[in-house]
Parts: C-alpha cells; structure tokens; sequence
C-alpha cells in the first residue's frame, strides 16, 4: 500500500483499456470511483473489479459508487431505485421511526450484498446536506430532511449498517451542501451565512459520525473564507476538524467540476495545501489523470493507517 498516490480516478468505459492499465501501475492511485458508465451487468462489473484488484495484488483494494438511491443511483442498469431516495426515507422516519428502520435496514442490506457481489466495498453515502427550500435542485431529494438532528440520526443509521455489512462510507458533502443555490457541477455556490449558525445548522448533521471518509463540498462559504471553496480553503478544513470533530481521512469532490476555478493542476495542489488527504477525479479523461497523478503526493502514515482500519470492517 506504502507507494500508492493520494488520488482517485474514474474509468472510460466498461473494461481496462491498455492505457488505463499502464496508468494504474505506473501511477497507482488509492482508489478508482465507478459510474453508470462502468456498470453493464453483475458480471462484467465482477470481472471489471477483479481486473482492478489484479494490478494491485489487494483484494480489498477501494472501489467506490455513489449509490445513493433515488436520483443518484449508479446501477440503474441492474436494478432501479429511483423512487428509494433519502426524501422518501426521511418521511418514513417522521412518520414511524421504527417502520423506517426495518425500510432502510432492508434496502442497505440490498445494496450491500449487490456492491459486493460485484467487488465495490465504498459507497459515497450517506447525504447529510439538509434539504433548504429555495436552494439548489442539486440536493433536493438526496437529503433526508430540513433538520439537523433528523438527518444526523438517519445518517448514523445508514453508516452502522453499511458498515456491518463490510461497505465503507464517506459522508458529503461536508460541511454541508444544502444552502447552495448554484449547481457546484456548472458554477461556484456561495453562502453567507455566519459560522454561528452553520454550526447550529448544516454543519451540526456532520458531527461525530463514525466513518472512515468525508468527501468535500466545492462552495464558498463568504463569512469564513471569500476567496476560496471548501475544497481549497485552510480556514474550512480547519473548521471540519477542529469545530465538526472530523479526524478521519477527507476526500475531494470531484476535481473536474465547473465549480473550481482553477485548471487541473492547480486544483490538485490547492486541495492538498488545504489539508485534504485525497483528491477525486471522475470523468476518466487520461490526460487530465496523468496531471492529477502527478501532483498527487504518495499516501502518508496517516492514509495508510486510516485505511488499514477501513480494510478491518470488510469481509
């Protein structure tokens, strides 16, 4: 694990392509994030995972989804849960907590046996954005609820099963996404309100989970850093730490998004000057990879005991 690189990368299409190959085992990225894109059928993802997992000799080695449910569901073309969204979960849990628990329970458990019948062991849940009126449709029924304390608890749920389950989670997308009214995939989000009340509100959904990874939000947050994104910001790392309570290993949003102003490049070293551990690219565009790569560090001490720990809860 000790010469791997603190980046993830996406893949083109539904198999390795020989420059894919030669990228991974040259380059040896912590991590490869799948899509839609990726995923045919249970078989050939198996196969595509094992490929993956060859190269690095580990067969625990990271592969993660977004798969959410409802509008964020990355295997639509195996099974469909779009109706299953964190919305619809939230109402069930207003309505009867216990109900709630045996729906949610049920369709984790779904999930998990099929990401690892197919050899995915992270998925990038729970949402623990709260669901703003007049924000951004970008959240909208991705988030459990409008209440902090509602979408804290369904969000331990939600890792405590994951995780007995041997998959991984990575919260997002922290400090939180809710109040954006911009689509962070097309411009920069910007926020104005105080530290005081984001940390009654939005960022309070994000304290003390007991996750391995948090994945970062790429928006402005104009009372506690004005020039930079949560992504690039020291003063919001600082935050996540220090205030939130995270100690645990924070991955970058994807760095391709819109939202980021600088080139490629630079959003790799900026992520990584703010206190980020890992930087996220997904489109699979190899030139763009390559430029990630190699301004990626090698994984540190801590990345690798953070990642050990991870590894103990799969089976």
């Amino acid at each position: 694990m000790n010469n791997r690189r603190a980046f993830i990368v996406g893949i083109k299409s539904i198999n390795l392509s020989k420059n894919e190959i030669r990228f991974l085992k040259t380059y040896k990225p912590w991590g490869i994030i799948l899509f839609t894109r990726n995923i045919k059928d249970i078989n050939q993802t198996t196969e595509l995972t094992k490929s993956i997992r060859k190269i690095f000799n580990d067969d625990k080695y990271p592969i993660l989804i977004d798969q959410e449910g409802g509008k964020v569901s990355r295997l639509e073309n195996i099974i469909t849960s779009k109706n299953l969204s964190s919305e619809f979960f939230g109402k069930k849990y207003l309505k009867n907590v216990s109900k709630f628990k045996v729906y949610y329970k049920l369709f984790i458990d779904k999930t998990s046996n099929l990401l690892k019948q197919m050899g995915i062991n992270l998925n990038s849940v729970p949402v623990l954005d709260l669901k703003i009126k007049g924000s951004s449709n970008i959240i909208g029924n991705r988030s459990y609820s409008n209440n902090p304390s509602i979408v804290s608890k369904i969000g331990d749920f939600c890792i405590k099963n994951f995780h007995e389950n041997s998959i991984g989670t990575i919260i997002k997308h922290i400090p939180g996404h809710g109040l954006a009214k911009v689509d962070s995939h097309y411009s920069t989000p910007k926020i104005n309100k105080s530290l005081k009340y984001l940390l009654k509100n939005d960022f309070k959904a994000f304290k003390n989970k007991r996750t391995f990874f948090a994945m970062t939000g790429h928006l402005i947050f104009n009372k506690i850093d004005k020039e930079n994104t949560v992504t690039h910001s020291k003063k919001l790392i600082n935050i996540i730490r220090k205030k939130i309570g995270f100690k645990n290993i924070i991955i970058s949003d994807d760095l391709s998004m819109k939202s980021l102003k600088y080139s490629i490049k630079l959003n790799t070293i900026y992520t990584f000057s703010a206190g980020c551990n890992l930087a996220l690219h997904c489109n699979g565009n190899l030139k763009e990879m390559k430029i990630v790569a190699e301004n990626s560090p090698l994984i540190n001490k801590f990345i690798i005991k953070k990642t050990s720990q991870f590894y103990k809860i799969l089976r």
